[in-house]
């Protein structure tokens, strides 16, 4: 079987589990590409981009053109032109038998010649929705503002001016074009990494699709404890924060102000910042800037005490489960599929913004030690990566004719 899977870059966690597929697609026999835009962020994707027949496409002018064009018109999706007629003779060349799609948005394809193509060529499509972009009028995320508009029609939309930042509100537009371009196509499965995510597209325009739940898999050979500092000081407790990109969603603000509350036997660390992170952070914060290298990582989940996840609008973030199999346990809001890697046996949720019991839960797990290594371990080797790409790979090959 010949598989094209389509992503917004090949970095960060789309990107790598856009690659894992298909390497696993590969190893049991198929032949498996990635096609991804190769301008604004050619040297972070070449960079991250293992050993895989790639098809890169668009230009730097290309992308910032449809940049330009997004934020000043609000039709998202609808540039790239030329870029995306490159790709579609590329994929008329290799005749494959499946796209698998992942992120779409970030301003890199045309969503109409995309899925006109797709319906036109009667193609077989795979479909994994990363966050909640697809069937909404303009926002990827809407749970941390309890917006319910995508169920019967975006309009007014409260987040128009976030990503994907416009300077108009075409979210009702939007909500038409995409019902439009998205549905329709004979042979097209939803794949979602949370159990959350799936039953909201169950009762969004995509609900006639089959709808599949894989979770999201980790490199264990990675993810494990390091044997650094892997004794727990008994003079600080270290509390670890990770996310690609800081800012309010990710609770940013929220370890700011534990900084504030808790005294100096606790330590906590964010990782994955920049200069501009760092203006906004108290002294009392360790700040690790961004990192491409996993192993680097799992030092600093091992090293840690608590992972702590204070996301406000989450599908299924892979950090959790990295601090998990790093003998870390986590704590983290009730926010979209962030819970469901963790068991009774490995953390504990606390309600989106309730920073008092979060604040609580840390010195309670700091007093108790609820959890021990070899629980969050245990609980993390469920979601080996080999295990949930494979799920892919039958879902391909059972759908082949």
């Amino acid at each position: 079987m010949k598989i094209v899977a389509i992503n917004s870059c090949t970095y960060g966690s789309t990107g790598s589990i856009m690659q894992s597929i298909a390497q696993t697609a590969i190893t049991h026999g198929h032949t498996a590409y990635i096609a991804f835009p190769d301008g604004r962020h050619r040297e972070r994707n070449r960079l991250a981009c293992r050993d895989l027949p790639a098809i890169p496409f668009s230009s730097r002018f290309s992308e910032s053109f449809h940049l330009l064009a997004d934020r000043l018109t609000g039709f998202n999706g609808c540039f790239s032109v030329f870029s995306t007629a490159a790709l579609l003779r590329k994929l008329d060349k290799l005749q494959p038998d499946l796209l698998h799609l992942h992120n779409l948005h970030n301003c890199y394809i045309n969503l109409p010649m995309l899925f006109r193509y797709i319906k036109k060529r009667h193609l077989r499509v795979v479909w994994t929705l990363h966050d909640c972009w697809a069937f909404t009028g303009h926002c990827p995320h809407f749970d941390g503002i309890g917006c319910d508009k995508w169920q019967t029609g975006c309009e007014h939309c409260p987040q128009y001016r976030r990503y994907p930042q416009s300077l108009v509100d075409r979210s009702k537009a939007m909500y038409r074009r995409k019902k439009n371009w998205f549905t329709g196509v004979e042979d097209l499965t939803i794949v979602t990494p949370s159990a959350w995510l799936a039953e909201l597209a169950e009762r969004s325009f995509l609900g006639d699709y089959p709808i599949r739940v894989i979770p999201n898999g980790i490199d264990l050979s990675v993810f494990r404890p390091t044997g650094t500092n892997k004794e727990r000081r008994k003079d600080r407790f270290v509390i670890l924060g990770v996310a690609a990109a800081w800012s309010e969603a990710k609770g940013l603000d929220v370890y700011i102000e534990l900084a504030k509350r808790l005294e100096d036997r606790f330590q906590i660390v964010l990782a994955g910042t920049d200069e501009e992170v760092d203006r906004k952070l108290p002294g009392n914060i360790i700040s690790i800037r961004r990192t491409a290298d996993p192993h680097k990582l799992a030092e600093l989940y091992t090293a840690a005490d608590l992972f702590v996840n204070a996301t406000r609008q989450d599908n299924y973030p892979t950090v959790n489960l990295e601090a998990l199999a790093c003998g870390t346990p986590v704590l983290t809001f009730r926010t979209g599929g962030s819970p469901e890697a963790i068991d009774a046996e490995c953390g504990m949720t606390v309600e989106r913004n309730d920073i008092n019991a979060l604040e609580q839960a840390i010195r309670r797990i700091a007093e108790v030690s609820p959890f021990v290594p070899e629980a969050c371990i245990r609980r993390a080797q469920e979601f080996a990566a080999e295990h949930q790409f494979e799920k892919y790979v039958k879902l391909y090959e059972a759908g082949a004719t």
